[in-house]
């Protein structure tokens, strides 16, 4: 009894940790309609960080941001591109004062960058793995 109770207890936690897991995952979409299948994290990483403005095939690519200060955006950024969000301020203020980009746009949360994501092939965000629906492509995995 005491070896089945203690398997029980060892399951129940491993699917735990495993759902925590998941809840931490953020991914970065694009629309549904966009001709992106995937993309590399060094690819997402340059248009997030205005190194370029097109997708791999050509097409213009207009990234969106989450909210400065949020959970979502500053783990996206320490893991697709290893800045911190102060490494990250310092990167778009170098950007804007010498006239070579502009941050992107900032949006409410997860469920505003879908929404403007879904309506937009051009458009590219990254959203908590759970804010996931039919209208966009997840391309890349972010753990």
């Amino acid at each position: 009894m005491r070896l089945r109770s203690t398997r029980l207890f060892t399951a129940l936690l491993l699917a735990c940790c495993a759902t925590l897991a998941q809840a931490d995952d953020l991914v970065v979409v694009v629309s549904a309609r966009s001709q992106i299948e995937s993309l590399r994290p060094e690819q997402v990483a340059a248009i997030f960080l205005g190194q370029t403005a097109r997708f791999p095939n050509g097409a213009v690519a207009t990234a969106l941001d989450q909210p400065i200060g949020s959970e979502v955006r500053d783990q996206f950024y320490t893991r697709v591109t290893g800045k911190t969000p102060a490494l990250l301020k310092a990167h778009w203020s170098k950007m804007v004062f010498t006239g070579r980009g502009q941050p992107p746009r900032e949006l409410a949360g997860s469920a505003a960058v879908r929404k403007a994501v879904a309506d937009d092939p051009n458009l590219i965000g990254y959203i908590g793995r759970e804010a996931l629906d039919p209208t966009v492509r997840p391309v890349l995995l972010v753990h």
